[in-house]
C-alpha cells in the first residue's frame, strides 16, 4: 500500500463518517420541523396537549444521534480519533464511505417519514386526546428501521475494522 492510497482510504473514511452524521442530522431537523408544525397548529386550539405532543415532536431527532454514533464508531475503530495511525486501504476506505452514506440516507429518510408519522399522530391526538398511546405508535414503527440501519452499520464497521483488515503504520 502506498502512502497516497492510505491517505485516500483515510479520507474516504472521514467522508463516510461525515455523511452518516450530516445526512442523519439534516433528516432529524426536517422531521422535527414537520412534527412541530403540526403541533403548533394543534396548540392554537388546545395548548394543554403540549406535554403529550412533545414526545412525538422529539422522536425524529433520534436519527441524528444514530448518525453521530455511527460516525464516532467509524472514526474510533479506524484510529482517526483516539490515537494510533492505522493503514486504511483504499478498499476499506471505500467500503466505510458507502457504509456511512447508506446509514446517513437511511437515517435521513426515516427521520423525515417519522416526522410525517408524528404529524399524523398529533392530528389524531388533537381530535382524541385519550388516544395518545396509540398515536405514538405511528412514529415508533418508523423508528424500528432507523435502529435496524444503525445496527447494520455497527456490524459492518466492526467487521471491516478487524485487525486482519487494518494494519498499524510503523512509527
Amino acid at each position: 500500500m502506498t502512502p497516497e492510497m492510505i491517505e485516500i482510504g483515510r479520507g474516504l473514511c472521514f467522508a463516510g463518517a461525515g455523511l452518516a452524521f450530516g445526512l442523519a442530522g439534516s433528516g432529524s431537523a426536517w422531521g422535527i420541523a414537520i412534527a412541530a408544525h403540526a403541533a403548533a397548529g394543534v396548540m392554537r386550539e388546545k395548548p394543554e396537549l403540549f406535554g403529550r405532543m412533545l414526545v412525538m415532536i422529539a422522536l425524529p431527532g433520534t436519527q441524528g444521534f444514530y448518525g453521530f454514533i455511527a460516525a464516532i464508531l467509524m472514526m474510533t475503530q479506524t484510529g482517526l480519533i483516539g490515537g494510533g495511525t492505522l493503514k486504511i486501504s483504499l478498499g476499506t476506505g471505500l467500503a466505510l464511505f458507502f457504509i456511512g452514506l447508506g446509514d446517513g440516507l437511511a437515517q435521513f429518510i426515516s427521520a423525515i417519514y417519522q416526522g410525517e408519522a408524528s404529524a399524523a399522530g398529533i392530528s389524531l391526538l388533537a381530535r382524541r386526546p385519550e388516544a395518545a398511546g396509540k398515536a405514538v405508535l405511528f412514529p415508533a414503527f418508523v423508528e424500528t428501521y432507523a435502529v435496524v440501519a444503525l445496527l447494520a452499520t455497527i456490524l459492518f464497521i466492526v467487521f471491516l475494522t478487524q485487525p486482519s483488515m487494518l494494519q498499524f503504520l510503523p512509527k
